[in-house]
């Protein structure tokens, strides 16, 4: 009766009637290192295992951790980055060249050229030329390497969004932090590999298809850190079952786990699922202290502009970055609500706006790091999809469109050049005219500054051997480089 009682009730069952919470459930861990459990069970048969154990690169590598500012919806490179003053010369009239616009941009365009609105000046001993609205990370310019000449190829947000972000415009694939947790682990095994900072008042377009794992185990996907607290759910348990009760019944249900193991050697859905229990029986304390930023001196946090208004929020994400890649986190990626930077409309009024918000925390981030020593292991990346057009939506109040085939992003620490500007685009700031990075390079790029050979980084598939750059002609762009490659 017993065993008939026992074999009846589903794992998944059994989990959903209790009331631990994911952070209860994976004390495991906590039960282990006391001497309540036993050790872990090993698969019968030879087969891949996946954790996060710090794994070693090919090569000897220059970044250790990445924090990528995501800044989705197409940021102007025409008026943050990529001063044009034959734009601005020929403001207002009518555009004569070619335009490759996709089919459902060229009735909303007109041929009128749109200069910029605002002055660019040359900052740092660089003389880097950045626009007006970014003074703060003007006041980084010899810390940087900006990028001019990207391309993604697609004027649409979401192939876009999935180009940069996982390889290859479709859903359903690894993004860049799940490759380089797969390839690298995590220094941290009591934070996640791969963090998510969400905005506070959204998220971004094709939300979790951002930090998904695609085809690789669900280990490597990322992990969402709320905007607010409680900034991790469910890391405790309800406080009538902590203590000994807690300890028991998970005592019980490792035991269960490991019973449902045995049954399904090599699986790694649900080698992954317990892993990260886990995982999250070790955030207990250590998530609580990293995602606490309570400690920081007054400077530090006015350094971020904690104390404005218009900067508070993304300040808090920026720091928070900086506290977990300190703490052993290899990639934590930023992202803006849906669609912020996509400025059909009003352009004047709304760029402003997201400037103001991001500016001063982003060059924060690059500064602390700097002080700290982390910056030279810490790679940060700021940008976007696409960029825009140098001609006037006709949208009112007026804006610019969607231009992916050559805007720009911009890079600092982790092994690239400091104080450098990377490629041009053309006269009037459409298409990518020297040293073009596509999207496939950046990636390569990227791998090879964790030491990692895009060509070797490979997940087997029953079908195809799978990577980030899926087989596509991809150079890594030595101009970016410290170090460039013999």
């Amino acid at each position: 009766m017993q065993h008939h009682i026992h074999t009846a009730l589903s794992r998944r069952a059994f989990l959903s009637s209790q009331s631990m919470g994911l952070g209860g459930i994976a004390a495991t861990w906590l039960l282990a290192n006391d001497g309540f459990a036993a050790d872990p069970v090993k698969p019968t048969l030879e087969r891949p295992t996946h954790d996060l154990t710090p794994k070693p690169p090919h090569t000897e590598p220059a970044a250790r951790a990445m924090i990528s500012i995501f800044t989705s919806g197409g940021p102007s490179q025409i008026d943050l980055f990529d001063p044009k003053p034959e734009v601005d010369k020929r403001n207002d009239t009518e555009f004569t060249g070619e335009l490759k616009l996709g089919s459902n941009m060229a009735a909303r365009n007109s041929r009128k050229l749109l200069g910029s609105k605002w002055k660019f000046r040359r900052y740092g001993e660089s003389g880097i030329a950045m626009s007006e609205l970014l003074p703060h990370i003007g006041s980084i310019a010899d810390d940087i390497t900006l990028i001019r000449s990207m391309q993604t190829f697609n004027s649409s947000h979401g192939p876009a969004i999935a180009s940069i972000n996982t390889g290859r415009p479709v859903r359903g694939r690894p993004s860049l932090g799940s490759w380089l947790t797969y390839g690298l682990g995590t220094e941290s095994q009591d934070l996640p590999a791969f963090v998510v900072l969400t905005a506070e008042d959204g998220l971004p377009l094709d939300r979790d298809a951002n930090w998904s794992n695609g085809f690789i185990p669900s280990i490597y996907q990322g992990t969402v850190v709320r905007p607010r607290e409680p900034r991790i759910l469910d890391l405790d348990a309800p406080i009538h079952l902590r203590g000994p009760a807690q300890r028991k019944w998970l005592a019980f249900l490792d035991e269960f786990n490991r019973e449902h193991l045995k049954q399904h050697p090599g699986e790694n859905d649900l080698e992954a699922r317990i892993a990260s229990y886990e995982l999250a029986a070790r955030m207990q304390i250590a998530a609580k202290e990293a995602l606490d930023f309570s400690s920081e001196s007054e400077a530090t946090k006015k350094l971020y502009g904690l104390d404005q208004v218009e900067t508070r929020e993304f300040g808090a994400r920026c720091l928070i970055a900086r506290r977990l890649v300190e703490r052993g986190v290899r990639f934590v990626q930023l992202h803006n609500a849906y669609q912020q930077w996509d400025h059909h409309s009003d352009i004047h009024g709304r760029l402003p706006v997201m400037c103001r918000r991001t500016d001063q925390p982003s060059a924060a981030l690059i500064k602390d790091l700097k002080s700290r020593g982390l910056l030279d292991t810490t790679l940060v990346h700021w940008g976007g999809e696409m960029g825009r057009l140098p001609i006037i939506e006709t949208q009112k109040p007026i804006g610019r469109d969607h231009n992916p085939y050559g805007f720009s992003m911009w890079l600092a620490g982790g092994g690239v050049k400091a104080g450098s500007v990377h490629g041009e685009t053309d006269e009037l700031g459409f298409r990518a005219t020297a040293d073009p990075v596509t999207h496939f390079d950046y990636h390569a790029t990227l791998l090879h500054l964790f030491g990692l050979d895009h060509r070797e980084l490979l997940f087997e598939r029953s079908t195809r051997q799978e990577r980030l750059t899926d087989g596509q002609p991809a150079k890594i762009v030595n101009g970016i480089l410290k170090a460039p490659i013999a």
